[in-house]
């Protein structure tokens, strides 16, 4: 299981627990008046209008199962009763009254007092004349305490530090219909899958200008270029909800359904999804179902109670992050993160969601010593509520959004993630293959005199390849909190750093798994990422860091025109190894195989930093087998060993083979070969 952090625990500058409403608070946010119009609104009596949430909708949302709560809870630009104005609406059960507040009232809880609905827990509000951009915040009573609270189901909030949530109704038209049918027909498993996973904020930042990150609209058009150009199928960004502490790069979220305010408006989101869609890429998001932060003004104990959370720490507070865990078995809660998820799939187009921390939401005891854990009704482990949650969710978008990804971050030995849930599985599309990872990474970062000892690190993962439909990450979390970035990772002289790296790159390219790579990796950056600073594109006005570059744009074309690599991804029948068990020599070879048109292509790995002339392989066909490959080719600064054009087979058996040829094995280098049909 894994233990690391995303990023610090908590903005050291916000108290956590419930904030007594002083006098000065009523003032809180006003200093964004640019957003609101600062107009007063005359007192709304809470039995002027009829409320705005029927009967069913509080139904089925006390049963968890309103799918579209997210269009009756928060703030709502309608016209109600002939009226136009907004209409508010929170879950507050154990609030004594509740109000809303904003500059159109003086933030004065006495004006816009709400009305509780029956014994739902939720209160509601229609205010006329409020409009699109209005500040707000809810003002809570519980005993003799007040204390204001953002909106949970807000669309759009204030830039960071201010934290009040804003009225905001979208005007944003998609013009991606073509994309989205497509996309219901696809099968992603038998699917080329690249992934350039991002952290929007430190991508490209524009120096020139206070060293600010892009914005949702100046990044679009620049990083679809970059992507398409060198050949990733999709982009995976780090969390977008908003969130109150940077360096937690999003994975502390305080507004679940509002995108980060620091690049722009919920619309310019859309604009960035429905242009990368226009260039014919992807888009997954993190998602983070697992845990939220303590910050005073956002979920935590919303009502002046553990509403979301768990009240008992040793269920409902995280060890690892200093954050709440959300209460699974609550229908209501459960409610708001199902509909969250569709919310993202639905309202901006996204094309799947990487739901993070699988493992600390599966197992009751993550990251708890004994004595700090309370075990299920049958005295096990297993989070029964997270596991029922899990389940429904994949159910639930499968079923709502066709051909949308759920991509899950487990990195236990949990059976069946990503198999259906009508068999028995967790029913994920995907899952990281976290224990490959480790293991590549361990077994290059020895020494290669040293090698040897650890070859089992790189034939163990296809012992259980085929378990699940696996995802192989080199992500965010490898390149931070000291862990060194990947080039840094690799030991030697520089040439051999460089060398190292790309031959890593070959050998995962034709290894069995979708691909994820972090920004940063394709450039071979020397230092670790941080969310501040820009990626260290100068790098690429070098020869050697131009060249690996090249290399991940061609191992992205190669990759995704031969299907021998992803059509039968998922099946024992798409691999065999031909040269498994040569740990003296640090050599590897095996064959990448589609089942549906019989071709085929050998990789041929030499992790060792000497040239081996006349090593003979195996192949499994005669006749000429074309060099599409081969990472140290001068074209990417490599010292241009064994690149040919073609090798002929001959009739010599090798590696259990009939046919064989002798080759010239390039120092730290990986080729590739296609073999002739059969």
């Amino acid at each position: 299981m894994t233990r690391n952090p995303k990023g610090p625990r908590a903005s050291p500058a916000v108290k956590t627990g419930v904030p007594i409403l002083r006098k000065d608070a009523k003032t809180q946010s006003v200093r964004s008046a640019s957003v609101s119009r600062g107009n007063l609104v005359a007192r709304a009596s809470v039995n002027q209008f009829p409320p705005t949430l029927g009967d069913i909708d509080l139904h089925l949302f006390g049963e968890g199962r309103h799918e579209r709560i997210y269009e009756k809870l928060g703030a709502h630009v309608i016209t109600h009763e002939g009226k136009r104005g907004v209409a508010f609406a929170v879950w507050a059960p154990n609030a004594a009254q509740v109000s809303v507040v904003g500059n159109f009232n003086g933030w004065d809880g006495k004006e816009n007092r709400m009305r509780r609905l029956s014994d739902s827990g939720v209160w509601e509000v229609f205010i006329p004349g409020l409009r699109d951009r209005e500040l707000y915040k809810y003002e809570i009573k519980h005993g003799r305490r007040k204390f204001l609270k953002a909106d949970p189901y807000a669309f759009m909030m204030e830039v960071p530090p201010d934290t009040s949530s804003i009225v905001f109704k979208s005007t944003y038209k998609f013009r991606d219909r073509p994309w989205i049918t497509e996309r219901a027909r696809r099968q992603p498993w038998r699917e080329p899958l690249s992934i350039y996973e991002v952290h929007l904020g430190s991508w490209r930042r524009i120096l020139e200008d206070r060293n600010r990150p892009m914005t949702y609209q100046e990044i679009a058009p620049v990083l679809a270029d970059y992507v398409v150009k060198n050949n990733f199928t999709h982009v995976e960004f780090l969390p977008l909800k908003e969130h109150p502490y940077g360096p937690s790069w999003g994975y502390q979220v305080s507004a679940y359904y509002a995108p980060s305010a620091r690049y722009g408006t919920p619309d310019d989101l859309r604009f960035l999804v429905d242009h990368l869609h226009g260039c014919g890429i992807g888009v997954i998001m993190d998602w983070v179902p697992a845990h939220f932060p303590k910050d005073a003004f956002a979920l935590g104990r919303f009502d002046g109670t553990a509403l979301y959370e768990h009240l008992d720490p040793r269920k409902g507070e995280h060890p690892d992050w200093g954050t709440y865990i959300f209460n699974y078995g609550r229908n209501e809660v459960r409610n708001f993160l199902i509909a969250n998820a569709l919310f993202w799939l639905r309202e901006f187009h996204l094309d799947g969601l990487r739901v993070d921390a699988v493992a600390s939401m599966l197992y009751l005891d993550y990251s708890r010593k004994e004595g700090e854990w309370v075990p299920n009704e049958f005295g096990g482990r297993e989070n029964l509520e997270a596991i029922a949650f899990l389940k429904e969710l994949n159910e639930i978008t499968h079923r709502e959004c066709p051909g949308a990804l759920m991509i899950a971050e487990e990195s236990t030995a949990w059976p069946l993630v990503s198999h259906p849930v009508y068999a028995g599985g967790l029913g994920f599309d995907f899952k990281w293959n976290m224990g490959w990872m480790h293991d590549t990474l361990k077994y290059f970062r020895t020494d290669p005199l040293f090698r040897a000892g650890n070859h089992n690190a790189l034939t163990f993962a296809l012992v259980y390849a085929w378990s699940e439909n696996f995802i192989l990450p080199f992500s965010h979390d490898e390149v931070v909190h000291m862990k060194g970035a990947l080039l840094n990772k690799m030991p030697g002289e520089e040439w051999q750093k460089f060398a190292n790296l790309r031959a890593l790159y070959g050998y995962m390219w034709a290894h069995p798994g979708k691909k994820l790579l972090f920004m940063g990796g394709e450039l071979g950056q020397w230092r670790e990422w941080t969310e501040t600073e820009s990626l260290d594109w100068h790098l690429l006005q070098t020869p050697v860091h131009k060249g690996m570059l090249k290399l991940i744009h061609d191992l992205n074309k190669l990759y995704s025109s031969h299907s021998e690599f992803w059509e039968s991804d998922t099946e024992p029948a798409g691999f065999r190894w031909i040269e498994v068990d040569n740990a003296a020599e640090n050599v590897l070879a095996f064959g990448r195989i589609s089942t549906l048109s019989g071709k085929e292509v050998i990789c041929v790995s030499n992790f060792s930093p000497v040239v081996r002339e006349d090593h003979r392989i195996g192949l499994p066909v005669k006749g000429t087998y074309k060099q599409i490959l081969n990472t140290d080719h001068e074209k990417y600064c490599g010292g241009g060993f064994g690149v040919v054009r073609s090798i002929k087979a001959e009739g010599i058996p090798s590696h259990g083979l009939d046919y064989s040829a002798s080759i010239t094995l390039p120092p730290l280098g990986t080729m590739w070969f296609e073999a002739p049909r059969k």
